[in-house]
């Protein structure tokens, strides 16, 4: 088996429809640098290339546990991601995410762990675990930083 780690920033919007919430965000090629010297720590993440990956998530808030839309509550997810020509995954929540209120007023953030289902094109059978680190204005812009780490046949 091969292993594929790597990290993705994805942005879109949220979107409401009969009793679920639907997202479609996309990344472009990314490189993300992280260094830690004397002078603190210090995070970039830089264009690179012409590649583009798809997002599209159903979400769904687990009842008795909170509304998204009104502050706290915890939700589960299924969903793709198309990673240009490479293939597509697809996944569901592992257990439950999480969505609260950020220390920034008028933004929620929150977090999830996906279990990939499945796979086609170079991604045919790939197994692993996507983390979902995001943040949401209140008007449904959405920001998701995504770790991932793939095995692969």
């Amino acid at each position: 088996m091969k292993q594929l780690v790597f990290a993705l920033q994805f942005k879109g919007k949220r979107t409401r429809w009969p009793g679920r919430y639907r997202a479609k965000t996309t990344a472009s090629d990314q490189v993300w640098r992280t260094v830690l010297g004397p002078g603190g720590m210090e995070a970039t993440s830089e264009a690179a290339g012409s590649g583009s990956a798809m997002c599209e998530i159903e979400i769904e808030a687990v009842v008795g546990h909170g509304i998204p839309d009104e502050g706290e509550g915890t939700f589960t997810i299924s969903g793709s991601v198309k990673y240009g020509t490479a293939g597509t995954v697809t996944f569901r929540t592992v257990g439950q995410g999480f969505l609260g209120q950020a220390a920034v007023p008028g933004l929620q953030q929150g977090a999830v762990v996906w279990e990939v289902t499945g796979g086609d094109g170079q991604l045919a059978g790939a197994t692993g675990l996507i983390t979902s680190n995001f943040s949401m204005s209140a008007d449904g812009e959405l920001i998701d930083n995504q770790l991932a780490q793939l095995f692969l046949p």
